[in-house]
């Protein structure tokens, strides 16, 4: 009899459910087309509490397109146009082709050079520059900040005017980027970015779960202030390097802080293996891929954000069945232990509130309770509680109203329909 009660009494319950809700968290990012290296990975989304996303591509539509060309006082526009198109026709990426596009309004052809006539200058993270060397002109456009450093390497000046057009395309949300030739900086070609429709509520709801949302951008810090503001993030981080971003995820955690990102670069690897869930762009380079510890074969930074709604469903749906769990065998023993006992004990007549029929039913019961809830609870376990952005006391109450409450009453009364069932098909004594 000892040996039957402690079977019935196991808490089978969410020990059998629990392989049922991981399977179903990964299978759910499968379903977005995300690989995830480990369980550990979506356990850990569901309890980020720094999320960084990207600003081009993830906050703003991605597609910069320049939209004007502003010279310094004793440029014309036409000579800060044709510079441009000359640092530009190396440039694939889509600011660079729309750089090319907007000189030709001013009569410029599509110039074809070959790398036996220039040398071309490639963007890089440290640099922040791309450009060409060809005819004795060395040609460069980039950030404001690089591009100034570099024309007082060669001996030049920075106009005084330079500033205010800098901060004008900044404090509009644009992006400005700095042209220069030889010692000279020739004007500021304004690129122009949307902020995507519906992000900021996205990123209420995020804050509404308590997840910080920290913006990184290589802009300066006046674009990235105007984009931040525009888009709702709780903070950014202007003029990025790979440094840091690595010393911006350290910091979070050194505050006991769980920290997500997405990258797709060899320079985004060190952050990517740094944060508790890095997710690497399928398009990456291999470096990044390996480095994160998920992969998004759309490659779509944006997925980030449904990564961590995937995370925190399956941490909601654990959380409601363990309460249900819980809640389910404290009331089998409270159901079942005076039922056996109450023989031996009478003074637990009063606890033997469901009346069983026999110790004997009573065991047998519970037995055929346990292998029915199982069954009933695993499709649950598997759609996943419905998400909702809520804070963690509200899902508390939720818990305790929805899932307590009903771990509590569904023993009593399945208990007792299996009983008098047993009774009436005389299969219990």
């Amino acid at each position: 009899m000892l040996i039957a009660l402690l079977v019935c009494l196991i808490p089978t319950t969410i020990g059998g459910l629990l392989s049922a809700i991981g399977i179903a968290g990964m299978d759910r990012l499968i379903r977005k087309n995300v690989l995830a290296m480990s369980g550990r990975a979506v356990e850990a989304a569901g309890d980020v509490d720094t999320l960084l996303l990207d600003k081009t591509g993830t906050i703003t539509l991605g597609n910069r397109q320049a939209v004007e060309f502003l010279p310094v006082p004793g440029v014309t526009e036409k000579e800060l146009a044709d510079t441009a198109q000359l640092a530009s026709l190396s440039d694939e990426t889509p600011e660079g082709r729309s750089i090319v596009v907007l000189a030709k309004q001013y009569g410029f052809r599509d110039r074809h050079l070959t790398h036996e006539e220039a040398a071309f200058i490639p963007f890089t993270a440290s640099t922040r520059m791309s450009g060409i060397d060809w005819q004795g002109q060395r040609i460069r456009k980039g950030a404001a900040d690089a591009v100034i450093a570099w024309v007082k390497e060669q001996h030049g000046t920075v106009p005084p005017e330079l500033d205010a057009l800098v901060k004008h395309v900044s404090g509009a949300g644009g992006t400005p980027l700095v042209v220069a030739r030889n010692d000279r900086i020739l004007g500021v070609i304004y690129l122009k970015d949307i902020v995507k429709g519906g992000i900021r509520e996205r990123f209420d709801q995020l804050r509404a779960m308590g997840i910080r949302t920290v913006m990184i951008t290589g802009d300066n810090p006046l674009t990235a202030a105007f984009i931040a503001r525009e888009a709702g993030v709780d903070d950014f981080l202007a003029q990025a390097t790979p440094e840091t971003k690595l010393e911006l995820i350290r910091n979070e955690q050194k505050q006991g802080k769980l920290v997500a990102m997405a990258g797709d670069g060899t320079n985004d690897a060190p952050a990517l293996a740094q944060a508790d869930v890095g997710v690497a762009m399928n398009t990456g380079t291999m470096a990044a891929k390996e480095a994160g510890n998920m992969v998004d074969l759309d490659s779509n930074p944006t997925k980030l954000i449904e990564i961590v709604e995937i995370g925190k469903q399956l941490l909601m749906t654990r959380g409601s069945l363990t309460t249900f769990s819980i809640a389910n065998d404290v009331a089998k023993y409270f159901a079942i232990i005076p039922a056996i006992f109450v023989a031996t004990y009478p003074q637990l007549q009063a606890l033997n509130v469901m009346r069983l029929h026999s110790p004997h039913s009573a065991i047998l019961s519970a037995i055929i309770f346990n292998a029915l809830i199982i069954v009933v609870l695993i499709p649950l376990a598997l759609r996943g509680v419905r998400y909702r952005p809520i804070g963690a006391a509200a899902l508390l109450r939720s818990n305790l109203l929805v899932y307590g409450l009903g771990g509590i009453i569904a023993p009593f009364i399945g208990l007792k329909v299996i009983d008098l069932l047993l009774v009436a098909l005389y299969l219990a004594d």
